[in-house]
């Protein structure tokens, strides 16, 4: 039982550092709560809306908090009841040791110390506090993980944007007649924010199962049009121009592969990808 509870504690921890700090920004675990959470949503064309993307990570933490309780009162319940003292009025016979043993778990990763169940051995007196660290930590990591998704999101939003008021202004079909400096200018700027939202995709993976109920502000239905942009600017005369073409068309391919290395399972070109982002999203691809 020891053996398990340790085991089992160790993955959660694991799968919160992979979701966290790690550098992928994914667990094994949590990625795959997530895209259930997801595949439920889509399944049901999304009526859930934007509380889709919240809704994912509070169950991810939920899950956290389950492998660290159920693996810590797997470590107490061999040492319930005789390692432990109780406070007069509790009658450890009153109670399954399994019970026990994930009250004082679920007390001790609160760390709220009600004091009715004390441990008295001496492996379980060093345990219990490491427990409760694990628990402030937990704590303190779900509401990091909850603030940090913002500025991905807000960047992600801030492209979208963009991309919509170049294609209101039919932006591509005038690359030609427009001053190469300024279009190149565009172009790259077009890039470096492209390149941030794979990176964002990367280090921040929870952020795509965040639908926008703003199509405005929706990258999965714009983002179609920085290919319009790309194939505009190839066709164009200047040679700066069809540069930054070659870069804003780079940074879109290596979006695109991030998208079906960790998201989805259509498509092959940019083009095939994108339309299958704004599928999953419940949009309309913009071109």
């Amino acid at each position: 039982m020891t053996a398990l509870g340790i085991g089992i504690v160790a993955l959660g921890l694991w799968d919160i550092y992979h979701s966290l700090l790690h550098p992928s920004g994914s667990g094994a675990l949590g990625g795959r709560v997530q895209s259930a959470v997801w595949w439920l949503s889509r399944s049901t064309g999304h009526r859930f809306g934007s509380a889709v993307g919240p809704a994912s990570m509070i169950t991810v933490v939920l899950l956290w908090v389950v492998l660290q309780g159920v693996g810590w009162a797997l470590v107490y319940l061999p040492h319930v009841p005789g390692g432990f003292t109780y406070a007069p009025g509790v009658d450890p016979a009153d109670y399954p040791d399994a019970v026990d043993a994930l009250y004082v778990s679920l007390v001790t990763l609160a760390t709220l110390g009600f004091g009715d169940v004390v441990a008295t051995d001496p492996w379980i007196r060093m345990a219990t506090p490491l427990e409760a660290l694990t628990g402030f930590a937990l704590l303190t990591a779900a509401l990091t993980w909850f603030t940090q998704i913002y500025p991905p999101l807000s960047r992600r939003r801030a492209l979208a944007l963009e991309l919509k008021s170049l294609a209101d202004v039919d932006y591509a079909g005038g690359l030609p007649e427009e001053d190469p400096v300024t279009a190149a200018r565009v172009l790259d700027g077009l890039a470096a924010e492209v390149a941030k939202a794979r990176i964002d995709f990367t280090q921040h993976g929870e952020t795509y199962y965040f639908q926008e109920e703003d199509p405005d502000l929706s990258l999965a239905r714009h983002l179609p049009y920085a290919l319009a942009l790309r194939d505009g600017a190839a066709a164009c005369s200047a040679q700066g121009v069809r540069t930054s073409s070659r870069r804003l068309g780079l940074a879109l391919e290596q979006l695109g592969q991030k998208l079906r290395e960790d998201f989805l399972t259509a498509g092959e070109s940019p083009e095939e990808t994108f339309a299958a982002y704004a599928e999953d999203h419940g949009r309309d691809a913009r071109r």
